[in-house]
């Protein structure tokens, strides 16, 4: 019992009233004794009065509160037991010491104490130490788990409703789309009227067809753009099919010369319609800007993409490369000064590409920089060339003297990557809005935002096409020095493996372009030279291949032997050239102690889907990545990644 109600300090004033009317009754008896008695009598009448109920106070007291507390006993227990919340104890043995009736129902027995905690909830099983909530389903329902480690005390509420209605939410969302024919003009170039009515029939019969069986609506908006609207549940559909209106339009079209391809993008959980539709064209745009002929697909944060396995298609026209060069034209003479980067370890092709630009920069009477981080093996012999060129050499510039010299009007031209994380130095670009972005390789998820000139084309064989195809337009009077030529033509022999791999028509005429202005073909066999300690190294990393369903070259470097990125890149390469092989990987440790792994194909595998699925990206036959951990880290996860496509749509085309 509190102290406060046994001892009030507020009841001391009747022992202080007592001994006053003591003192005033033996005042009286001093006086008149009779008088006195009487008081005394009357005072020890009330005395004994007042003891007794305080001793009926107390009496009352206790027993209310023990009645109090059992009552507050009575009603913990019934809400422990009715409460619709499990609760669960279990002992260090991880077995059932107690729990409430709710945790009996929900597994359908009278009780589980002395019954092994994992047995009964095999979904704890894979839980991580450091996870102190996860979800159970149990008999269709679904519980949510707080786990308290410390007191071995375990909580589960049934959240089969919340669950439920978040489903049922989820899939009435709205998915927007867009269905574009990515090749119409090239697909048709040539074609009769009737011929190209027919396919253009097929083509819209097919699609028309897609739609209905999948319960899209869908409404042509142009000869070669459909609009499409569907519901979550649909596009859950749409992805587990993988989009199979891409094999089949290619298919139905594959006697033309070239077939018809279609790019899709579609958006869904975005907070408004107005953002859902940027959400569409952005994903359209990703899917134009790795190839066309795939689907890519934006939930909320997660982007995806299926199809494109097989190439870009090389466009015929070359009206995109005189509007770029004009454009280009106009952004270079607008501002200070022009910084040219390209991406970290550059190759022949940045550099090449780089060169290029720097050039365009000169002839518009511009200072033009190309920024460059350092020289790396892959580029030793041409920079060394450059070093000995003192009109070229001065061009050449530090990241930090980049930042010094780049202005709020500084023209920053990005070539061979679109990813500000892969640049030399990703800071120029938060000084001045003017960015242009040229490159080769397939958009991926991350991508340089607020670019004024964006000339990305997938089809090229390299970025040094992409800037030779720009140089004719930029202007007529424009001549090229003897190394200048040569550094464009060996980026588009390196990136094409001696136009072995990737190379087109437009390729040729570039290369032939470059070769009319100087390009010394007998100076890029010497540029591209190796010597013999280079050749045993790669040959050391061959050795280790392996062959992994049927066609793919494996090699894994041994644990602690680091090789550069260049010599895993070619090893890559020459497995590539071995009889039966159509995609190779490479995995070696890297002086940065990184993990490198590059991966190359004939076309028949897209490997920069797989490389992607590790962090990286590239091109459909050239790609890599960059990864910490092991050698046989990375290894066991790439042969995971390789076994789910396999599993999901087959590696091979």
């Amino acid at each position: 019992m509190p102290k406060f109600l046994l001892k009030r300090w507020h009841g001391m004033h009747v022992y202080w009233l007592f001994a006053l009317l003591l003192v005033l009754i033996l005042t009286i008896s001093c006086f008149v004794w009779q008088l006195g008695v009487v008081a005394l009598v009357v005072c020890g009448v009330l005395a004994y009065y007042t003891f007794r109920a305080e001793r009926a106070f107390r009496q009352d007291l206790t027993h209310y509160v023990s009645t109090l507390s059992h009552r507050v006993k009575k009603a913990g227990s019934d809400v422990i037991h009715e409460l619709p919340v499990g609760i669960l104890l279990y002992n260090e043995e991880k077995t059932i010491e107690w729990h409430n009736p709710f945790v009996a129902r929900m597994l359908g027995k009278d009780t589980l104490i002395g019954e092994p905690l994992l047995e009964q909830f095999p979904g704890l099983k894979n839980r991580k130490e450091k996870e102190l909530k996860l979800e159970l389903t149990l008999d269709k329902h679904i519980y949510e788990v707080q786990i308290k480690p410390e007191e071995r005390l375990l909580y589960f509420t049934d959240i089969t409703i919340l669950r439920t209605l978040q489903l049922r939410n989820e899939e009435d969302q709205i998915a927007m789309g867009i269905v574009m024919m990515d090749n119409l003009d090239e697909a048709t170039q040539g074609l009769d009227d009737q011929t190209r009515s027919i396919m253009m029939a097929k083509v819209t019969g097919e699609i028309t067809e897609w739609a209905q069986k999948h319960q899209i609506y869908i409404r042509r908006t142009a000869s070669d753009r459909y609009f499409l609207v569907a519901d979550h549940k649909g596009l859950k559909k749409l992805e587990q099919s993988r989009f199979e209106i891409l094999d089949e339009v290619r298919d139905i079209t594959i006697e033309n010369k070239l077939p018809m391809t279609l790019s899709i993008g579609i958006a869904s959980g975005a907070g408004s319609l107005i953002e859902l539709g940027l959400w569409t064209q952005t994903s359209l745009d990703m899917a134009l800007g790795r190839g066309g002929d795939q689907a890519a697909v934006k939930v909320g944060e997660r982007l995806s993409f299926y199809g494109g396995r097989t190439n870009a298609i090389e466009k015929r026209t070359r009206v995109r490369a005189r509007v770029i060069s004009h454009a280009l034209r106009d952004l270079i003479k607008e501002s200070d000064n022009v910084i040219i980067m390209g991406h970290k370890m550059p190759d022949m092709d940045s550099i090449g590409a780089a060169i290029g630009v720097l050039k365009m920069a000169h002839v518009s009477n511009k200072e033009g920089y190309i920024v460059i981080e350092g020289v790396n093996p892959s580029i030793l012999k041409l920079m060394e060339a450059i070093y000995e060129d003192e009109k070229l050499n001065r061009w050449f510039i530090t990241p930090e003297q980049a930042i010094q010299i780049t202005t709020s009007r500084s023209l920053a031209v990005i070539v061979d990557t679109h990813r500000a994380t892969m640049m030399s130095e990703p800071r120029v670009l938060q000084l001045t809005q003017r960015k242009v972005v040229i490159d080769h390789h397939r958009r991926s998820e991350e991508f340089i935002q607020d670019a004024t000139l964006v000339y990305m084309e997938p089809y090229a064989s390299s970025t040094c096409e992409l800037v030779t195809e720009l140089l004719p337009y930029f202007d007529e009077r424009l001549t090229m020095g003897v190394l200048e030529a040569t550094a464009l033509l060996a980026g588009i022999v390196v990136d094409t493996k001696s136009f072995s791999l990737r190379t087109g028509a437009r390729t040729f005429e570039a290369a032939s372009y470059l070769r009319r202005n100087g390009a010394d073909s007998s100076l890029i066999q010497r540029l591209l030279k190796e010597d013999l300690d280079h050749y045993i190294k790669k040959s050391e990393i061959i050795k280790n291949a392996v062959v992994i369903f049927d066609h793919v070259a494996l090699a894994v470097t041994e644990p602690g032997r680091k090789y550069s990125q260049l010599i895993i890149a070619q090893v890559a390469d020459t497995l590539l050239t071995m009889t039966g092989i159509m995609a190779s990987f490479v995995i070696s440790e890297r002086p940065d102690g990184l993990i490198g792994i590059s991966a190359r194909s004939l076309g028949q595998m897209n490997v920069q889907l797989v490389m992607e699925r590790m962090g990286g990206g590239g091109h459909l036959t050239n790609a890599a990545t960059q990864l910490e951990g092991t050698v046989a880290e990375a290894t066991q996860r790439l042969k995971q990644i390789l076994n789910q496509m396999h599993a999901e749509e087959g590696l091979f085309e």
